[in-house]
C-alpha cells in the first residue's frame, strides 16, 4: 500500500504542476484572442504563444516522467513488502523457506532473472534521481535567469550608464502602448537621480566660489595685467556654473570690479572674459539688477565700439537682457548714446547679431518720439530698409520690420522709409512663409502708404494686395483694404491698376464676407469710392460694382447697427455709382433713396437740435458732412424722372430750401443742386416755389461760388417758365447781369459748367483717424472734400503719444 505522507506529497506536487498548468493555458487563451484585435504587435503575440506552448511541454514531459518514476517505486515497495512478509512467516512459524538452508522451494526462483530485475530497478532508480537532480539545476537556471533580466531592466531603467556596451536587455512588454512598471519607473527615476547629483554639486560650487571671491575681488583690483587676466577668466568660468554665478553677482563689489575692468583694461582677453561673466549674469534677474546698479549700461554702451566681435556680441546681447527685463534701463541706454551706437552697428554683416541690435532698437523706439527722431538723425532709416532689402534670414527681416512699423507711425521718419524705397522693399516679403513677418510688413505698409500716394513702381504692390483680399486671416485683409484705400488716393495710375488686375471683384467680395466688421468693410467700402471717380477707367469700376452684385451690400450698410464712419463712406460711394445711369434701378429697388432722405433728416435734426456755431459730431464724423453727402447723392439720383418723383414724394424740398440757409458753402451748392434737378418738372418748381425760396435763390445769384449762382440761376428760370413775359425778362437781365463771365453771355438753364465745377470738388482724401470731439474743437472746418477717407479704429488700444496712431505702433 501507498503510503499516506507519499500519497500527500504526490498531491501537492501534481496539484502545483496542474495549478501552473491551467494558468499557462489561460495565459494562451488570452493572447490568442489578443492577437485577433491587436493587428500590429501579432509577430509578438505569437512568439509570445510559442513560448507557452513550449513551457506546456515540458510540463507535460516532467509529470510523464514523475508519473513512471512513481510507478517502479510503486512496484519496487511491493516486492520489498512481499519479502518482508515471507521473513515475518519464517520468524513466526519458525518454517525453513528454504533461502538459509539452499532447501529446494516449491516455486522454481531463477537468481538471474531476479539479480537482472533488481539491478534494472536501481539503475532506472539511480537515471530518475539524475533527472530529478538536472530538474532542479534547471528550475533554479531559471529563477536566476529571471532574477538576473528583472534587475537587469531596473538598473537600465535607473543607472543606465553602469550597463556594459552593447549588452542587450530582455523586455517584458507585450503591448507598445502598455508601458511595464519598469518603464514608468524610468523617467521619474533619472529625475530623482539627476536632482540628487544637482543638489551635491550646487553646494559644492557655492562653497567653491564664495572661498574664491574675496581673493579674486584683491586679484582684479590689484594684480599685475596677467593675474587680471587669470582672474577675469576664472570668474567667467565661475558664472556658467548657476550656483557660483548666484554668489559671483549676489557680491556688488565682485560686479563693481568686473565693470572696472571691462572698461580699462587694454587686453582684449580680459575684456572678452569680463564681458562674458556680465553676459552670463543677465540670464539672472539678480545678475541684470547688479550690472544695472552698479553702473554697467555706460560701461556696455561704449564696449559696443570695441574692436574685437566677440566683445561685441557679448555686450550687445547682456544689453538686450538688460532692456528687456530690467526696469530703468532703456532710459540708461538713451542717455549713454546708446541709439547713436547701435545705428552704428547696422553695417554688420552677421544676421543673429543683427537681429538683436533690431530688437534693441525697436525696444527703445516704441512709445518714445525722442528715440524715433534720434534714429532718424543716424540715418536708421535708410539702414533698415537696406537690410529689408538685403537679407532672408526670417528672424532679422522680422525684428527690422518691427522697428520700421514703430518708426512708421512718426511724421519725420514716414517719408525718409518711403525716399528709401521702404514700400518695394517690404512688397518683396508678402509672399513669405511667415505669417509674423507677413503681418508686420502690412502693419507697416499700411502706416506708410498715405505717404506713398506719389510713388511710382507700386504696380507688384498692388496686384499682392488685391491677391490678399481673399485671405482668412482677418488682420491680412484689414490692412490690405486700407492700404489700397491710401494708395488710390488720387493716384489715376494706381487706380487703373487695381482695375485691371479684378480689385473691384474682390473687393465687392471682401464687403460681402466681412458682414458687420467695420474694420474690414469701412477701408474696402472708401477704396472703391477712390475707383469709381476721376480715371479713365471709373465708368467700368461703376459698372463693375453692379455686376458683381455689389449694390445691394452697399445699401444695406447705410442701416444700422453701421457706424457713421461706414455710412459716410458708403454715401460718398453710392454718389460716384449715381453718376452710371444704369446704376439708378437697382439703386432705387433696394430702397437707396428712402434710407439717403433719413440720413439727411436725422443729421438736420442733431445739428438743429445742438443750435447754431455749435459741431455735431458722432463716431468722428460730422453731421455736416452727413447732410452734405446725403445731399449731393440725391442731387445725381434726381438726374432721373422717377427718382424726382420718389424724392419730391418724399417731403424733402422744405429741408433743401432750408439748407440754401447753411454757413457752409458746400451744403449751400449740393442743396441748390438738387433743387436745380428737381425743378425740371413743373410739379417739384411749383414746390420749391411755395417754400418761399425766391428772396434766397435771389440771394445766391451774387454768390463768389459760380457752381452756387449757376445753380440758383437755373432754379429761377424753370420757376418763371409760367410767369409772364414782364417777368421773365426782368429774371432774364438780371440773371445775365449776376452771372455774366468772361464776356460771354450766360445761357438760362445751362448747369454744365457748375456740374463740373460740383464733381470736382469732391476729391480723394487719405484714410485718416476719427476725429474725437476735442481734436475736432481745434480743428477748422473745411470742406473741401465732403467724403473724407475715415480711418478704422482698434478697441482697447492706447491713447497715441506724441500725435502718433495707436493702432499700429505695437510691441
Amino acid at each position: 500500500m501507498e503510503d499516506p505522507t507519499t500519497r500527500m506529497m504526490n498531491y501537492q506536487q501534481f496539484g502545483g504542476e496542474n495549478r501552473d498548468f491551467r494558468m499557462l493555458e489561460d495565459r494562451k487563451q488570452k493572447l490568442m484572442m489578443m492577437m485577433e484585435s491587436n493587428v500590429p504587435n501579432k509577430q509578438q503575440i505569437q512568439m509570445e504563444i510559442r513560448n507557452i506552448d513550449n513551457q506546456m511541454h515540458q510540463y507535460r514531459s516532467m509529470q510523464q516522467q514523475t508519473m513512471h518514476h512513481q510507478q517502479q517505486q510503486h512496484h519496487q515497495h511491493q516486492v520489498i513488502n512481499k519479502m518482508q512478509q515471507t521473513q515475518m512467516w519464517n520468524q513466526g512459524y519458525n518454517v525453513d523457506s528454504g533461502i538459509q538452508t539452499a532447501a529446494p522451494s516449491v516455486k522454481d526462483f531463477d537468481d538471474d532473472v531476479s539479480s537482472h530485475h533488481s539491478h534494472s530497478s536501481f539503475q532506472q532508480f539511480n537515471e530518475w534521481d539524475q533527472n530529478m537532480a538536472g530538474g532542479d539545476a534547471m528550475d533554479t537556471q531559471m529563477n536566476d535567469q529571471f532574477n538576473n533580466s528583472r534587475s537587469s531592466r531596473v538598473r537600465h531603467a535607473m543607472f543606465p550608464e553602469t550597463m556594459d556596451d552593447g549588452m542587450e536587455v530582455p523586455q517584458t512588454q507585450i503591448d507598445q502602448h502598455d508601458q511595464t512598471a519598469v518603464q514608468r519607473m524610468a523617467e521619474p527615476a533619472q529625475m530623482m537621480k539627476s536632482a540628487v547629483g544637482d543638489l551635491c554639486n550646487y553646494q559644492n560650487d557655492t562653497d567653491l566660489a564664495n572661498r574664491a571671491i574675496p581673493e579674486l575681488i584683491r586679484l582684479l583690483t590689484q594684480g599685475d595685467p596677467q593675474t587680471v587676466q587669470q582672474a577675469a577668466q576664472t570668474v567667467n568660468q565661475l558664472t556658467k556654473k548657476e550656483a557660483s554665478c548666484h554668489a559671483v553677482m549676489n557680491n556688488n563689489v565682485m560686479v563693481t570690479a568686473l565693470i572696472r575692468v571691462a572698461t580699462t583694461s587694454q587686453d582684449a582677453d580680459t575684456v572678452k572674459s569680463t564681458v562674458g561673466a556680465m553676459h552670463n549674469m543677465s540670464h539672472h534677474k539678480q545678475g541684470l539688477s547688479g550690472i544695472f546698479k552698479s553702473g554697467g549700461i555706460p560701461a556696455l554702451v561704449r564696449l559696443l565700439g570695441y574692436r574685437i566681435e566677440a566683445v561685441v556680441f557679448y555686450t550687445i546681447t547682456t544689453l538686450h537682457n538688460l532692456l528687456l527685463h530690467q526696469e530703468g534701463a532703456k532710459m540708461a541706454v538713451r542717455l549713454a548714446g546708446g541709439l547713436q551706437k547701435m545705428i552704428q552697428l547696422l553695417h554688420k554683416t552677421n544676421v543673429k547679431f543683427l537681429a538683436i541690435v533690431t530688437d534693441c532698437l525697436q525696444i527703445l523706439a516704441y512709445g518714445n518720439q525722442e528715440s524715433k527722431l534720434i534714429i532718424l538723425a543716424s540715418g536708421g532709416p535708410a539702414e533698415l530698409v537696406r537690410i529689408i532689402r538685403t537679407y532672408n534670414y526670417e528672424k532679422l527681416l522680422y525684428t527690422t520690420c518691427r522697428v520700421l512699423k514703430v518708426l512708421s507711425v512718426c511724421s519725420s521718419n514716414k517719408p525718409a522709409i518711403v525716399e528709401a524705397g521702404g514700400m518695394q522693399a517690404l512688397a518683396n516679403h508678402l509672399s513669405h512663409q511667415s505669417s509674423r513677418l507677413v503681418q508686420n510688413c502690412l502693419w507697416t505698409l499700411r502706416n506708410l502708404s498715405d505717404m506713398a500716394t506719389k510713388q511710382e513702381g507700386l504696380e507688384i504692390l498692388l496686384q499682392i494686395l488685391v491677391q490678399l483680399l481673399a485671405s482668412t486671416d482677418i488682420n491680412v485683409v484689414t490692412c490690405a483694404a486700407g492700404i489700397l484705400s491710401n494708395l488710390t488716393c488720387n493716384n489715376p495710375r494706381n487706380k487703373q491698376v487695381v482695375c485691371q488686375v479684378g480689385g473691384i471683384e474682390a473687393l465687392v467680395r471682401t464687403i460681402t464676407s466681412a458682414g458687420d466688421r467695420e474694420e474690414i468693410t469701412e477701408p474696402a467700402v472708401c477704396a472703391l469710392r477712390h475707383l469709381t471717380s476721376r480715371h479713365p477707367d471709373a465708368e467700368n469700376a461703376e459698372n463693375g460694382v453692379r455686376l458683381h452684385f455689389g449694390i445691394p451690400v452697399l445699401i444695406k450698410l447705410l442701416n444700422p447697427p453701421s457706424r457713421w464712419p461706414l455710412i459716410k463712406a458708403v454715401i460718398g460711394l453710392v454718389r460716384n455709382l449715381a453718376l452710371c445711369p444704369s446704376n439708378h434701378t437697382p439703386i432705387r429697388d433696394q430702397g437707396g433713396l428712402p434710407r439717403l432722405v433719413q440720413l439727411l433728416m436725422k443729421a438736420n435734426t442733431d445739428i438743429q437740435r445742438r443750435g447754431p456755431g455749435a459741431q455735431s459730431m458722432q463716431d468722428g464724423v460730422r453731421m455736416e458732412e452727413i447732410m452734405e453727402g446725403t445731399v449731393g447723392a440725391l442731387h445725381i439720383l434726381a438726374r432721373e424722372s422717377l427718382n424726382r418723383t420718389i424724392i419730391r414724394d418724399l417731403n424733402c424740398i422744405p429741408s433743401f430750401v432750408q439748407l440754401l440757409y447753411s454757413d457752409i458753402e458746400n451744403v449751400v451748392r449740393v442743396a441748390a443742386g438738387v433743387l436745380c434737378e428737381l425743378a425740371q418738372d413743373k410739379e417739384g418748381a411749383d414746390a420749391i416755389e411755395r417754400e418761399n425760396s425766391t428772396t434766397i435763390l435771389t440771394e445766391l445769384l451774387h454768390s463768389r461760388n459760380e457752381g452756387i449762382a449757376a445753380y440758383a440761376a437755373a432754379v429761377l428760370f424753370r420757376m418763371s417758365e409760367d410767369k409772364s413775359q414782364d417777368y421773365k425778362k426782368r429774371l432774364s437781365v438780371e440773371l445775365t447781369s449776376s452771372l455774366f463771365r468772361d464776356d460771354m453771355p450766360w445761357e438760362p438753364g445751362n448747369t454744365e459748367m457748375a456740374d463740373l465745377m460740383t464733381s470736382q470738388s469732391y476729391q480723394d482724401e487719405l484714410y485718416n483717424p476719427h476725429l474725437t470731439t476735442q481734436q475736432s474743437q481745434n480743428t477748422s472746418m473745411q470742406y473741401t472734400n465732403s467724403f473724407q477717407h475715415q480711418m478704422f479704429n482698434q478697441q482697447n488700444t492706447p491713447q497715441p503719444q506724441g500725435g502718433q496712431h495707436p493702432w499700429f505702433e505695437e510691441m
